[in-house]
């Protein structure tokens, strides 16, 4: 029996986009079963270890994950035997959660194992089946990892006394705004929604008061239909004016709630340089991500003098 090739890397253009909107390095990719506290059975998920976190999508093609975990805690990683032949089944255990996974092919679980527990126990595991190409390919993502870490300021703390820290904000170093914002009024945010649906339907702007945001959104459920949130930036937080007001801490966790409460049905609206945008109008450049450093929020300044020049942003 001939053994399974192994999937076909995604084109291009969505690694693109998934590494603008993940802004981590691709370790491992490949199917799985996934099964989460909230979970009442098992997701199917083209998932891939970025960094220390694995983003799960709905199939090869999306560009926006319909969910993530972040591995950066992880306590251990059992194995579990299975019924099903020809099936690697095992446990991330991490403190909040257990979460289940099960791979096609017991090959591809190894693979899994042994990527997963290099990424989050900085070493290559000597338990794995692996053949000699596959090792070296551990101890590649070994060394990048260790950069990574060392470039972002986000190694693990040895001491189990000290209060863990955030471990989302090193995204603010590499990208300081999502990539769906643009400096664009209420209704050009609606035409660039309208006009080009294949590119996302959700876009962060800039709010009527200096300092807040606005999201514009485009569902389709029985017929097009266009919303607008405020998002109020009160100290440190944003807060999403709802019936039940949500706040969080980043507006990277703003964007991430929008696609997880509607399960991946909101997606980032993202432009590249090389999409035609029809009549639409031609989204402003994002804020510039010079100096700023992780937690720090972009300089507003600038933005205060674009309403100024531009009042009927909204």
């Amino acid at each position: 029996m001939m053994a399974k090739k192994p999937p076909k890397p995604a084109p291009r253009r969505i690694f693109q986009e998934r590494l603008k909107i993940t802004a981590l390095p691709l370790y491992f990719e490949g199917f799985l079963l996934v099964k989460r506290s909230e979970y009442q059975e098992f997701k199917h998920y083209w998932t891939e270890l970025r960094g220390t976190t694995l983003f799960f999508y709905i199939d090869k093609k999306s560009t926006i994950y319909a969910d993530k975990l972040d591995l950066i805690d992880l306590t251990c990683l059992t194995d579990q035997n299975s019924t099903e032949k020809n099936c690697a089944k095992f446990t991330l255990v991490l403190p909040i959660e257990e979460v289940e996974l099960k791979t096609e092919n017991t090959e591809s679980g190894e693979e899994w194992r042994g990527f997963i527990l290099t990424v989050t126990e900085l070493s290559v595991p000597q338990h794995v089946s692996l053949l000699p190409g596959q090792v070296i390919r551990l101890h590649e993502v070994l060394e990048r990892e260790k950069k990574r870490r060392i470039e972002t300021e986000c190694l693990p703390s040895t001491s189990v006394d000290k209060e863990k820290e955030p471990v989302e904000d090193y995204v603010d170093v590499l990208n300081p705004m999502p990539v769906c914002f643009y400096t664009v009024s209420r209704k050009e945010a609606t035409e660039m929604l309208e006009k080009n649906p294949s590119l996302g339907n959700m876009i962060l702007r800039p709010g009527s008061d200096s300092g807040n945001y606005s999201i514009t959104i485009r569902q389709e459920i029985d017929m097009p239909r266009i919303k607008h949130y405020k998002v109020m930036n009160i100290g440190k937080n944003y807060t999403i004016e709802l019936e039940k007001p949500v706040t969080l801490p980043n507006l990277f966790s703003v964007i991430d709630y929008f696609v997880k409460e509607t399960r991946g049905n909101l997606r980032p609206f993202i432009y590249s340089a090389d999409e035609n945008l029809g009549n639409g109008p031609s989204p402003s450049p994002k804020c510039s991500t010079t100096g700023l450093k992780a937690g720090q929020e972009p300089n507003t300044e600038g933005r205060r003098e674009r309403l100024k020049k531009n009042p009927h942003i909204t």
